[in-house]
Parts: structure tokens; sequence; C-alpha cells
């Protein structure tokens, strides 16, 4: 027994001797004997040459945040200091980053099985410069060199700690150049505190882009109360403690942003949010955000606020890559849940609503990436909708207002229909899937359309509105609208049916047009081509056909409906009185542009009202001839018929120099017989039966006249194939 306890001593005291003498090797070695050993295998793991300049040095630390065994076990802690990681040789930087120092911890046991375990990693002033040039070559993508084998050993981070850094970015790919600063702020704020915060300059924000109105309609989407709203996943101890400031540009456009987070990134708990915050004006757009990044490693899920305002939603595509169209001023305030791999992300505006011009703009949107292209699918709707902010849509809007939204295509002063090209190339970054709703849509004071809806498609480069709806004066247009963008010229297809448009609800300030029950119906087909809406409807062709019976005319009314060439010759026939209208039709062909007149009559009280002659809508240009023919013996009667010349921006009208036409002379109609027989078919029921006789007598009348025969080279043109 006394051997066996004098065994069991001698090996407990040199267990003891080896472990002090252990401790005493580890405290008093020199561990900058280390370094060309460290810097050397970094290096050939990261192929990129890796330097510690400064100390190596060991101090013992217990873990207070860690479990019991490490609160009771004190851990090393090392510090590098004078850290350097070199670019790559096509690099315009010399060096990756700069640390003034490295604090990390490490878990001895974990060396036992070949595992670098760092619990915690602390930056001390950081420089980090990145770059991509444009063959897509990118400083921040590290590469293991060729025929080096994996290494037996695994890394293992835990949370990342930085304080004051500078980053600058220099992406040729993207047209990116940036420096940031990061500091630590004061004192850490609390979550909620920033989210109140945020909302309120975004509001603020909203309301200087898109009016006052855009901040009531985004801050209604809350009830004012910004905590109320779930956002993000941060907890009761959340809260931001690092300041940043971003200045450069962004695809030529300047930059300009600031915001908050925190100051540890939680690289093995993917579950611990990290808070964000930001604004920033990029052009003269803004985007706003904050909430919470959950894994910032893998950028695995993102729960933000997010606000959008600027000139144009067209602007935000070289931001976002989502093809939007043009639009007047915006602001839009939304919930984002995005979640992001490279291998495809998702991207979810949930709930958002928004001011666009003069109109209210609601719904949610979904973007996924992935696939062989982007795809936005969403449902959108309006409950008051300004006509005229539909003006960009097709670049009818003043130039003043296209001039700030950034487009630079002059409108020549002479045209009259709009030249600005569509961005057909846009159309093959992404496919889309939108439904619209418009409850109601204004036309200034004058002209009500009741609703509007559409489903919006787009695939291959083809832009579909298949259907587009108007409730229109009590009536509906529908139409169908194939714009081909992947096709050079463009190739676009429109048929629209007009029916029942009541005649006292589309001029409803008109006084004349209170008492009328006449209708109006339509239909329309054109087959086109061109980049342009000058352009698509320069070389149309295809037929147009319209009916009206029981209305009024005037020269103050075709004023008010915007008719420049039609005010000018009511004016020179009849002053600016108004005519009652027993039914007026009109049928016309187009091909390659030219819009010929087989039918267009106006059959008055006090006469019948021919047209004929062409308008070329390639060069804008009109030739025709107005004829009247008084009706019996009238103290006013119509002696002379009129010219129209010039173009739709500047018409001359004029009195013909021609034969005085016989007084009392019937209703002589100088049209094909197919026209009067295509437009019996527009003859559709309604509440006004005696109307429908009107303009049935008329087109019988036309049908039976003595000089109805077809003249030369007036049969319809082809449709392109």
């Amino acid at each position: 027994m006394k051997r066996s306890r004098k065994i069991v001593s001698w090996i407990a005291g040199s267990a003891v001797v080896l472990i002090v003498a252990l401790l005493i090797v580890i405290a008093t070695f020199d561990w900058n004997r280390l370094r060309p050993f460290i810097n050397d295998k970094v290096s050939q793991a990261m192929g990129r040459p890796f330097a510690i300049n400064g100390d190596l040095t060991l101090a013992w630390k217990r873990d207070r945040s860690g479990g019991w065994l490490a609160s009771l076990l004190p851990w090393p802690q090392f510090t590098a200091n004078a850290i350097s990681i070199g670019n790559p040789a096509w690099a315009a930087q010399p060096q990756f980053a700069r640390l003034d120092a490295l604090h990390f911890r490490l878990s001895p046991l974990a060396l036992l099985v070949h595992r670098i375990d760092v619990p915690s990693l602390q930056l001390v002033h950081p420089t980090v410069d990145l770059e991509r040039d444009k063959a897509s070559r990118a400083t921040w993508t590290f590469t293991r060199p060729q025929g080096l084998e994996p290494s037996a050993w695994t890394l293992d981070l835990g949370t990342i700690g930085f304080d004051r850094g500078f980053i600058t970015l220099d992406d040729a790919v993207k047209r990116v150049k940036l420096k940031i600063v990061v500091e630590p702020l004061q004192a850490a704020i609390p979550y909620d505190q920033i989210v109140a915060q945020q909302s309120a300059d975004a509001r603020e924000q909203a309301a200087r882009t898109a009016g006052a109105a855009a901040k009531k309609i985004i801050a209604g989407r809350t009830g004012g109360n910004d905590r109320g709203e779930q956002i993000g996943h941060a907890t009761a101890t959340t809260s931001y403690q690092f300041g940043w400031h971003a200045q450069g540009s962004y695809q030529g456009s300047p930059l300009d942003g600031h915001g908050k987070t925190g100051a540890v990134l939680a690289l093995q708990q993917t579950s611990e949010p990290l808070p964000l915050q930001a604004d920033v004006h990029i052009g003269d757009s803004h985007i706003a955000m904050v909430g919470t990044l959950t894994d910032p490693l893998h950028l695995g899920a993102l729960d933000v606020r997010l606000w959008f305002s600027g000139s144009s939603m067209a602007k935000l595509y070289p931001i976002t890559g989502i093809t939007l169209p043009d639009t007047p001023p915006y602001a839009t305030e939304g919930h984002l849940i995005a979640t992001l791999d490279r291998h495809g992300s998702r991207f979810d505006y949930r709930d958002f609503s928004g001011r666009v011009g003069g109109s209210d703009l609601a719904g949610s949107l979904l973007f996924v990436t992935g696939g062989k292209r982007p795809k936005l699918t969403g449902d959108l709707h309006s409950n008051l909708l300004q006509f005229a902010d539909l003006a960009p849509l097709v670049g009818a809007d003043s130039g003043a207002a296209r001039q700030q939204r950034g487009d630079g295509t002059a409108q020549p002063a002479d045209k009259l229909l709009p030249v600005e090209p569509f961005r057909t190339d846009r159309w093959q970054a992404m496919d889309a899937d939108v439904n619209f709703r418009g409850a109601r849509i204004v036309h200034g004071e004058a002209l009500p359309i009741d609703s509007l809806s559409t489903h919006l498609v787009m695939t291959d480069g083809a832009l579909y509105l298949d259907p587009l709806r108007f409730g229109l004066a009590g009536g509906s247009v529908s139409s169908h609208l194939t714009l081909d963008g992947s096709r050079a010229p463009m190739h676009g297809l429109l048929k629209l049916d007009a029916r029942h448009l009541k005649l006292k609800q589309l001029f409803p300030t008109f006084a004349s047009m209170r008492t009328s029950f006449g209708e109006i119906n339509g239909d329309v087909e054109l087959d086109a081509r061109g980049n342009s809406i000058a352009a698509l409807l320069g070389s149309a062709d295809g037929n147009l056909k319209l009916l009206m019976n029981d209305g009024a005319i005037s020269k103050t009314l075709l004023e008010t409906a915007g008719l420049n060439v039609g005010n000018i010759i009511i004016g020179k026939l009849f002053g600016d009185k108004t005519v009652k209208i027993n039914c007026a039709a009109t049928a016309m062909t187009a091909n390659d542009g030219v819009f010929d007149m087989q039918l267009f009559v106006f059959d008055t009280g006090d006469a019948v009202i021919n047209v004929n002659g062409t308008i070329n809508l390639a060069t804008e240009k009109l030739d025709l001839d107005v004829q009247p023919h008084t009706k019996g013996f009238r103290v006013f009667s119509l002696r002379s018929p009129l010219y129209v010349r010039g173009t739709l921006k500047n018409p001359d009208v004029g009195v013909q120099k021609g034969p005085l036409l016989a007084r009392g002379a019937g209703a002589v109609a100088l049209a094909t017989v197919a026209a009067p027989v295509a437009l019996l078919a527009l003859i559709a029921p309604s509440h006004d039966k005696d109307g429908d006789n009107t303009c049935r007598d008329v087109l019988q009348q036309l049908r039976n006249s003595p000089g109805n025969t077809p003249p030369p080279n007036r049969s319809a043109p082809p449709r392109k194939k």
C-alpha cells in the first residue's frame, strides 16, 4: 500500500509539474516566433499574401457570458497586431484589408479533434478595399490554389465584432463606387426607437416627393402606430450600436446614404437577428428600410419595413432590376420579407400602399429570381386613379414632366403623337404576371372614367394587356393589346370594342348633353409596327368604326374633349352654337398609317355633313374635304365645302373655291355600300329605341342613295402577316 501510494504520488506530482511547466512555457513563450509559420500557412490557404506585421501575444481570460465551465476556466485570447491581406495582381489596390489589431478567443479542447473553434473575433479599425473589374473578377472571392489538398482542420467562427472602420467599393460590373465609414454610436439606441424615427423621416421624404397626400396614405397603413406592427425578428434587447455613412455613385447617379446597425455578426447562431437601418438617395430616388437580417453570413432572411419614393418608378430598374413603367412622382411604404440565396431569391413586398401622382396605389408584389428570367407577380389596386397619371406610360405627359423623370427624348414641336420609345430592352430582363384594378378613374373634372382593370403579362420580351377594360360613361370599353418587344421593330396588335357609352355621362358638364339619351358604339382593329406610339400608328393597318346617335356638338364641346381639328371645322360650319346630331357614323380603313375615310357622315337637324379624304399618321398630315348638304330651306345655309390640310398639331381649315352647293338639296352621301353595312352591326340594343332607329334609318338611306357606288381603289387594305 505504501508503494502504491508512492507511485500515485509520483504520477500526480509529475502531472502537476508538467502542467506547471507547460503553463510556464506558454506564459513565457515568445509567440512572435510563430508568425512566419502562421503567415505562410494562411497565405497558402487563402491564395493571397497574409501577414501579421506586429506583435502576436496571448492572455488568459474567463468567458463570463458562456457556460459554467467556460466561466470557471480561463480561455486563451490572442491578439495579432497590424494585419494585412493582399489583393490579386490584377487589382488596382495592393491590399484587400488592413487591421490595427485582431482579438480572438480559442477553444483549446477543440484542437484535439482538428477543429479551430473561435467563439469570438474582434476587428480593430478595419480598412477594406473591395474591387471587381469588367471581367467579373472580384477581390472578395477567395479561391483555393490549384493542387492544394483540402485541410484536415475545420474552422468555426462564432461572433464577429468591430469598431470604427472604412470600406471602399469599386465595382465595374454594377458601375458602383462607394466610400463607407462605420463608427460606434455614443450610446446604444433601442430598436423600437429607430423604427419610429425612420418611419417619420421616410414619410416626410414621401411628402416632399409625391405631395402631402402621400404621407397621409402611407401613414394610414399602420394608423400612425409604428410600434404596433411587428417588423423583423428583433427582441427586447436588440439595439443599434454602430452608424454608417456612404457616398459615391451608383449606375452613374450620385449616391448618398446613412444608417445604423448592430455591433456583432452572429455567424453560427443563424436565428440571431442583426438589426439594420438604411436611408439612401440614388439620384432623385429614395430608398429607406428598417428591420433585421437573419443569418448574415448567407444573407438568409431579410425582414424590413421598406419605403420607395422618386420622380418615376422606371428609375428603380437599374437599382432593383425590376422593370417598372414611367410614372409621375411616387412614394410607397410596405413590408418586405426576403429570402436571399445566390441560386434564387424571393422578395415579397407585402401590403404596401402609396401615392403615384394624384392616384393612390396599394397591393402586394412578389419578385423571384433564379429561373430562366426573374419574374414579378402580384395584385395592385387603386381607389382613385387620375387619368393624367397614366400619360407617362405612353410618353404623353408634358415635356417638363418627361425631363423630370429622366426621359431624354424630346417631343418635336410640330408633332402631336408621342415619339418617346418604349424601353423594350428592359422587357427582356424579366417576366411578369400582374393584375391591376382601378375602382374609379378621373380625367380632370369633365370626363369620368368609371373603372379600369387589366391583366398584364410579360414573357419573352412581349407585353400583353389581356384584357384591358374600362368602365366609361355608363358603358364599357374592352380591349386586347399585344406589344411584342422581342421583334425589331416592335409588333403591336390592338382589338377594341366600345359599347353603350352614354353621351350625357361622357360630357357631364356640357349642358346640352344632360337630356341626351344617345350612345356611342365603336370597334377598332389595328396591326402595327414601331417602337413608339407615333411609330405604331404611323405604320398601322386595319379598320376603325364608330357610331353615335342622338347627341349634340359644338366648338366648345370639342375644345373640352381636346379635339383640335374638329373644333376648328365645327367653328367654321356652325360658329359656336350647339347643333343637335341625329346620327354620326365613321368607317375608316388604315394602310401603312394612312387612314382612309370610307365613310364619315354627320346627320344634323339642318344638314348632312360628309367628310372624305385621308389622315396620314406617319407624317401627321391631313387631306380632307368637308361637304355640307342643307336640308330644305334654311335662313342659315351651308354654301360651300371646306378643306382641311396641315397637320394634326397645326391644322389648316378653309373654304373651298369651287361652285356653290344647291340650297334645299337632300342628303347626298359619298360613301361605299360596304361601310354602312359594316356600321349596322354597331347598332346594339339600348334604353333608347328611337335613337337606335335614327342611326339605322340614316345608314339605310346611305345604302339606298342613288350615288352610292363604290369609288375606285377604296377597298380595305390587306392585313400584314
